[in-house]
């Protein structure tokens, strides 16, 4: 049994936390090599290729779409083809919400369209905002502004910028991102595995690394784990291949409203950080059985 694991080149060094699920994969006698995804590799060497930290495909999304089709004509991709192509693109909250998941209120700008964001947030009675490119990773593009006079003609700059070649969301500003954080839910073959907190730091909505947030590990709620449930058999049912029955990873966001009603943020289902310094072992353990139980129902 041998594997892939898709990176990046020149991966950040900070990047340290798929280490002991390496040496999960050794000690269970998986053979393994991480592997760019831009690089000239014979996938088919590899009874399968997960796709891990390929953190630059965002800017290179056609090149990156090409790569996944022939990976995938090689050797077993994960997460498969299809889901990677409904994932890449916001809208699927747009889908997953018209399908009975919550998320955050939200107003969906097309792109090529023209929108007055004062008319917008006096209809929806919202006293701060937050819009965010339906293509992005890593906050990328977004924007957080208040209804004042300076607020609002920011934000209608940043949506006539961008909204020429982007489609965007725009969605009420949930401030208790700045004090409770962002929690995630991290799930292997759609079994909960592990959750973690992630914090920015005092005055700042970013959660990522980049920006110096914090993370803990986290117990989901049962509002949590009922809505990311949900999501799952929604995706699985439409957009794995007939032999498939579950997603091999997923880490699945939430924000909160000032009562704590969480909102589904993200379905994170393609290259997620998985936060296995907060799982431990058991966590490493878990993705390299959901592996070997993937690679065997191919046998």
């Amino acid at each position: 049994m041998k594997i892939a694991i898709a990176t990046r080149h020149n991966l950040p060094d900070w990047e340290q936390d798929d280490q002991p699920f390496f040496k999960a994969l050794t000690n269970a006698g998986i053979e393994f090599d991480v592997v760019p995804w831009d690089s000239n590799t014979d996938w088919s060497n590899y009874d399968l290729c997960l796709i891990r930290t390929t953190w630059d495909y965002q800017e290179r999304f056609d090149e990156f779409t090409l790569w996944i089709k022939t990976v995938s004509q090689q050797t077993r991709l994960y997460n498969p083809e299809p889901i990677i192509h409904w994932n890449s693109h916001k809208s699927y909250l747009r889908e997953l919400e018209q399908n009975g998941v919550q998320i955050a209120p939200s107003v969906w700008l097309d792109r090529g369209q023209g929108y007055n964001i004062k008319e917008i947030m006096q209809a929806k009675g919202w006293q701060k905002g937050f819009i965010k490119p339906l293509i992005g990773a890593n906050a990328r593009e977004c924007c957080r502004f208040d209804t004042d006079e300076k607020g609002l003609a920011a934000a209608q700059a940043h949506i006539d910028r961008l909204v020429t070649s982007e489609d965007l969301v725009l969605q009420p500003y949930l401030a208790t991102v700045e004090s409770f954080g962002e929690t995630s839910g991290i799930f292997f073959n759609n079994q909960l595995s592990h959750g973690t907190r992630k914090v920015p730091v005092q005055g700042d909505f970013r959660v990522q690394d980049d920006y110096g947030a914090s993370d803990f590990p986290y117990q989901l709620s049962e509002a949590e784990i009922e809505l990311a449930t949900k999501a799952m058999a929604y995706v699985c049912d439409h957009y794995l291949p007939a032999s498939e029955d579950s997603l091999l990873y997923a880490r699945i966001d939430f924000l909160h409203d000032p009562a704590g009603t969480p909102y589904l943020n993200e379905m994170e289902l393609i290259e997620p950080s998985l936060f296995f310094r907060h799982g431990g072992q058991a966590s490493c353990d878990a993705l390299v059985s959901a592996i070997k139980a993937k690679i065997k129902n191919k046998e």
